[in-house]
């Protein structure tokens, strides 16, 4: 193989650009993660906060750099993904383009390839997932799809590596020959016909050529990518092709009047086809691409059975029936607590012991070494005992995302995912929204970022702002603390409710936003069902320890700092009692904890506790333990001794609810825009924080449980 291109050079410095593209859970990064190792960058697509992975590869003496192109369906709506990945190709043109498909759902996965291949880049099949199509019983015939479609058709396992280096292959060579062929024409207004056609019936096919030889007589030179594309595009009303055109023109001369006449042009099209046919353009267009999808999948795929896919189905016929269904969700959420609270308390108890091991020795260490008291204590009470409080919670923390983990893997997630449809439908959004909400319980940050595939605008804002009610990693280790403390034998029941809790009120101020925003457009929610897996277990650890080293890098660098300030704060000025009220950290409790009174928490060190948890969730542990003296009483002992089990519940819905980090603060002001938006959330959940802690405690205690 490698002679067989020895000869194959590209002939500019300019290093071959793969990109990937392919519908979310198709195995796309997956595949990238294999090609590129530990060769990869992740930052931000220019002007916009959606993560860009790169890597690079190299293969016959030559480097080629791999792009990550967002998992999208189409290229047909206005959410940001489908934007980067369809203005990439467009104004980009890599050298080829890798369309990872899921073996498994060909039909669905076909209806972005048919477009791609529209867009007139080389392009190559990643037939992923071939293993589990075999296990399907499906027998996909890969040289008849390759001749279907024209471009070389490769089968692979790229969770295993399988076929990788055969694709990586065919792209090396088909890159080459892309630039070979293009020569020096590598200014951006070059643009390659597409070979690949379909055919959309004798009335819009006149309509296509008729706009083709308007845009050839009049913008010859403007269309940033194939006229038929470009024109197909204009007839969908696709968002921003006009102002592609537009600024791709830069003002020249004629080109206005040119673009006014094209949207009348357009405009009549539509009209024509739409009167003749019954249709509009943009459903006949989608229609025509589906029956063509469906056609090829039709031709190439044989079954040997459906044993696998039999099961799949068995199993959500109870996982999905209309009334079984959210009893099971709740079940598995609940037993998802009781696994990791059960499981995690050894370990967690283990961990306080080796760190009061840790902290009687470096106290004896100092002291020997004749340490001045004053560091000693920074050192032991603060440094030591403050990190240690927060990291004696890192086993629930990496025991729940490894459950959710085994549960993502398994493919229950999607499911639960569309569950959600209905409730999130009465609050007026769709089941796309409920997708930031499950992210947002590793992080909100991470929530935030994930309604960028959010269609529509108002849901996107909507889901932004009550993102910080769900509950996130960091708060975990407040309600364990609590809940383990006073809770001993309803812990897992009560960190469930707390989560509950979370999720319907992001419900509840769902419904309220909504009816202060604008009405928008209505989305569609599409979410593809893989069949049930036996779960990876080393895909599962990946995923765990990358949600988990989060947390720990924070309780080596936030958690770290802030509770070296709470320390100092709570020794200064020199001669007050350590931690005391008469400390500078205990005269700012002191101010604050009239407020809290009513929530049963008005002590000056929970009030503190809170002000820090701004900086970070689970430096609300941290800051207690340096308060409470955790070298002196471990820290789940002195929570019994000052709270009582309500007014804890109170503390914890308001830890729950109240202002969200510094990081999502930041988040939301990228995402929205907006300083304005920032305030209003901010402002809300300190509000509503305060006002269910309130309540809670207040009928609690009218209730006889204080």
């Amino acid at each position: 193989m490698l002679n067989a291109i020895a000869d194959v050079k590209p002939q500019t410095d300019k290093m071959p650009v793969i990109a990937l593209a392919g519908n979310p859970n198709a195995g796309k990064t997956a595949l990238f993660n294999a090609i590129t190792g530990a060769r990869q960058h992740v930052g931000n697509w220019p002007g916009v906060t959606v993560e860009k992975k790169e890597g690079f590869v190299s293969m016959f003496g030559n480097q080629a750099l791999i792009i990550d192109l967002p998992g999208i369906y189409a290229f047909s709506s206005r959410a940001i993904d489908e934007t980067i990945a369809r203005d990439f190709i467009i104004d980009e043109r890599p050298d080829v383009v890798i369309n990872v498909v899921d073996s498994t759902h060909l039909e669905r996965n076909l209806y972005l390839t048919l477009q791609i291949l529209e867009m007139g880049v080389p392009v190559i099949i990643a037939l992923n997932m071939f293993d589990e199509a075999r296990a399907l019983g499906l027998d996909i015939d890969i040289e008849e799809l390759s001749r279907l479609l024209g471009v070389e058709v490769i089968p692979t396992v790229a969770v295993d590596g399988e076929g990788v280096d055969e694709l990586l292959e065919a792209a090396f060579r088909a890159a080459f020959r892309n630039r070979l062929w293009k020569g020096d024409a590598s200014s951006s207004s070059y643009v390659s016909e597409a070979s690949f056609r379909l055919d959309y019936g004798s009335v819009v096919e006149a309509e296509i050529a008729s706009l083709e030889k308007y845009l050839a007589q009049n913008l010859a030179h403007v269309p940033p990518a194939p006229r038929r594309w470009f024109t197909i595009k204009l007839l969908e009303r696709n968002q921003g092709m006009a102002a592609k055109i537009r600024a791709q023109s830069n003002g020249s001369a004629g080109t206005s009047s040119a673009l006014s006449n094209l949207e009348g042009e357009v405009a009549a099209a539509q009209a024509r086809i739409l009167e003749a046919t019954g249709q509009e353009p943009v459903d006949l267009i989608t229609e025509v691409r589906y029956n063509k999808a469906a056609e090829i999948a039709q031709a190439v795929i044989g079954r040997d059975g459906a044993e696998t896919r039999s099961v799949s189905e068995l199993i959500d016929r109870f996982a999905l029936h209309r009334w079984l269904a959210y009893p099971v969700f709740f079940g598995i959420i609940w037993l998802m607590f009781a696994i990791t609270f059960t499981l995690s308390e050894p370990v967690a108890e283990w961990l306080i012991g080796a760190f009061e091991i840790v902290s009687d020795w470096t106290r004896e260490l100092l002291v020997g070494i004749g340490t001045p008291e004053l560091l000693v204590g920074f050192l032991v009470d603060g440094i030591v005992a403050g990190v240690g409080a927060v990291l004696e919670f890192a086993p629930p923390i990496f025991l729940l995302f490894l459950v959710i983990s085994v549960l993502e893997d398994v493919g229950y997630m999607a499911r639960a995912a569309l569950l959600s449809d209905r409730l999130m439908r009465s609050v007026g959004l769709h089941g796309q929204a409920f997708i930031p909400m499950i992210l947002g319980f590793g992080c909100n940050v991470t929530g935030i970022l994930a309604t960028r595939s959010l269609e529509n605008p108002r849901d996107r804002l909507i889901s932004i702002m009550v993102n910080p009610l769900i509950s996130c990693a960091g708060r975990l280790p407040v309600y364990v603390l609590f809940a383990a403390a006073l809770f001993e034998e309803r812990q897992g029941l009560v960190v469930f409710s707390l989560y509950l809790l979370g999720v319907l009120l992001a419900a509840l101020a769902a419904k309220v936003i909504g009816m202060l925003v604008e009405p928008g457009e209505a989305s569609t929610f599409v979410m593809e069902l893989p069949p049930y897996r036996m779960p990876r277990p080393s895909a599962i650890l990946i995923h765990t320890w990358e949600r988990g080293k989060e947390f720990l890098q924070k309780a080596g660098t936030i958690i770290l700092a802030g509770v070296a300030i709470v320390w100092l704060l709570a020794n200064l000025p020199p001669g007050t009692d350590a931690s005391g009220p008469d400390s500078i950290i205990g005269m700012i409790g002191r101010a604050i904890a009239p407020i809290l009174r009513p929530a049963g928490f008005g002590t000056w060190q929970a009030a503190v506790a809170l002000l820090f948890g701004i900086v970070a969730k689970e430096l609300v542990i941290g800051t207690l333990g340096v308060l409470y003296g955790v070298a002196e009483m471990n820290l789940l002992g002195a929570i019994q001794s000052a709270w009582t089990p309500l007014s804890a519940y109170a503390y914890m819905v308001m830890t729950l609810i109240y202002v969200p980090c510094i990081a999502t603060i930041a988040a939301i002001r990228r995402e929205t825009g907006s300083w304005k938006w920032t305030a209003i959330t901010v402002a809300y959940t300190i509000t509503l924080g305060w006002v269910l802690a309130v309540l809670v405690y207040q009928v609690g205690t009218m209730l006889g449980l204080s």
